[in-house]
């Protein structure tokens, strides 16, 4: 009596297991929009977790990339074995009371059921009908995880084009003063309206695709380098600092820019686990130094960008408008392992003694009258902002930077 009771409370359990994956299944596959499930995002921090702790014994960063380059993908992969052996239980609980057999028994069939291997059977009609719902439910799992990826890459690819685009803009990894600093050096100032307005609709896709489809935010760039956190970070503090020191020059697009910059930023990292204020005061407190914004001033001083107001003024213009995007940047750039880069936060998975700030190499401007480009803008940031040279720089001496 007691075996038959343990047994049917177990054909219960199975019923909510196979009922909870479907869920988990349907909103984090076939559901448009962000939708809490326990299941993929207990496995995705797991995983997460552990990849990190990893990466954090690599002696470069180097290592660590190539490490965290597997970590989407293996957490896609690792939600879809979370399902199958959901499913896989689920369906031997539910046979456990309908056979005269042992639960080995009965996972046996289940797994010979879900993946059509035909290794076991039963004639009985009720067990029978069982087995077709599991056969059934494993090719449709399988099938929806096929015709998952290319929406995953697509949106992925999408995402990349103009990240890419900006490593000449902005340099690797990219930084908001050296973005203004390289457009004034070419002449270039002209151009940031299409850019600011380029980057709002990014952020507005950024916000649709990463909240529908969470693994996106772990697929890092092809270069170990690049960032689409740290890229979207820099356009906005572009935005900022345009609006900062030359409100009377700035283009209307860098405030839409930034608003959608930091909407899309805030509701990714409510995401990744840790909400943010959404309605900051503009006079709120940020990690970004007063020391390290005038030295980003100076470097776009030296460039020849005009700064019309004082510092303090602009300082003050610009801290208003990063509060509304340091916070979340910061939580979704550790949260990944984005790459170093200047006014970006620190990472976790770096030790302390390793945690600096990599600044690009500007390329220098070579022309007929000035072949060694030693004028202008051969200068490299390293040396303007007075940091010093990282280890990755210094392993890349040989490699030419955008």
């Amino acid at each position: 009596m007691l075996d038959a009771v343990m047994r049917w409370f177990g054909f219960g359990l199975g019923l909510v297991l196979i009922l909870v994956t479907w869920r988990s299944i349907i909103t984090t596959i076939i559901l448009p929009r962000f939708n809490q499930s326990f299941i993929t995002l207990a496995t995705w921090h797991a995983v997460r977790a552990m990849f990190l702790r990893f990466a954090a014994f690599q002696p470069t960063y180097e290592r660590r990339d190539r490490i965290l380059a597997l970590l989407g993908p293996v957490a896609l992969l690792a939600a879809l074995a979370s399902w199958m052996t959901l499913f896989l239980f689920g369906y031997a609980l539910m046979f456990w009371p309908l056979l005269d057999t042992t639960f080995g028994a009965c996972l046996r069939l289940a797994g010979s059921s879900f993946f059509t291997l035909g290794l076991a059977d039963t004639p009985q009609p009720g067990p029978t009908f069982l087995e077709f719902t599991a056969a059934a439910t494993g090719m449709i799992v399988v099938a929806l995880q096929v015709g998952y990826l290319p929406t995953i890459y697509s949106a992925y690819n999408r995402r990349e084009t103009l990240v890419t685009a900006l490593s000449s803009r902005a340099g690797v990894p990219a930084w908001g003063p050296e973005l203004l600093a390289r457009h004034q050096l070419v002449q270039g100032m002209t151009t940031l309206p299409a850019l600011f307005a380029a980057w709002e609709i990014w952020a507005a896709d950024i916000r649709e695709s990463h909240a529908s489809y969470p693994w996106l935010m772990s697929f890092r760039s092809p270069d170990a380098l690049e960032s689409w956190v740290v890229s979207l970070l820099a356009v906005l503090d572009a935005a900022a600092l345009y609006l900062a020191v030359a409100p009377s020059h700035a283009p209307p697009e860098a405030r839409q820019c930034l608003r959608s910059g930091y909407v899309a930023l805030q509701r990714l990292a409510r995401i990744a686990g840790t909400p943010v204020n959404e309605d900051p005061r503009p006079d709120d407190p940020i990690k970004l130094s007063l020391e390290a914004f005038t030295r980003g001033i100076e470097h776009m001083r030296t460039a020849g960008i005009l700064i019309e107001q004082p510092l303090a003024d602009a300082w003050r213009d610009y801290r208003g408008w990063r509060v509304n995007y340091e916070a979340a940047a910061y939580v979704i750039a550790d949260f990944i392992g984005a790459p170093p880069a200047p006014w970006a936060g620190r990472r976790q998975f770096m030790p302390s003694e390793d945690a600096f700030d990599v600044v690009a190499i500007r390329p220098r401007h070579r022309t007929p009258n000035d072949p060694e480009g030693v004028r202008g803008i051969g200068a490299s940031v390293q040396r303007e902002l007075g940091v010093e040279a990282s280890a990755i720089a210094s392993e890349r001496r040989t490699t030419k930077r955008p």
